[in-house]
């Protein structure tokens, strides 16, 4: 896999959350032309798009705003677990409140609560900018 997209409507809002959580900005740019618009379907596309890397390097996240043709907020806003197709991007991290408090300064707030899975991790979901769902896993000794 080389990345996941993310459409959001505050690129530098979901550049500063995903930062919190420990990626690297890779690089921004400007996407627009023939080209793109046939890749994606779209007539006269042009967004700025930002690459987002996990700490290890082997994951990134591409961030993008659509300025032309403007993007198209998915109904409802808020989608419950259960709602069919993509939702989540999982994030392994060491110390799992210490990381809910740090996003929480950016808006995010836990979805349902922080569970224990037996022995193995303690687990919650978040939703960030934009209604971005991710989940946070920190693995028990």
């Amino acid at each position: 896999m080389d990345n996941v997209g993310i459409v959001v409507d505050d690129l530098e809002a979901a550049i500063a959350f995903f930062v919190e959580l420990g990626m690297e900005l890779e690089g921004e740019a400007q996407i627009e032309g023939t080209w793109a618009d046939r890749t994606v379907g779209l007539d006269g596309v042009r967004c700025d798009i930002a690459m987002m890397r996990t700490p290890d390097g082997h994951g990134r996240l591409e961030l993008a705003k659509y300025h032309a043709p403007a993007a198209i907020g998915a109904r409802p806003h808020n989608p419950p677990h259960n709602t069919l197709g993509m939702h989540r991007v999982m994030f392994a991290v060491d110390d799992i409140e210490d990381v809910i408090a740090r996003l929480r300064t950016h808006g995010a707030e836990l979805v349902g609560e922080l569970a224990q899975y037996g022995d193995s991790y303690r687990l919650c979901y978040v939703r960030g900018p934009e209604g971005i769902i991710i989940a946070l896993a920190e693995q028990l000794s």
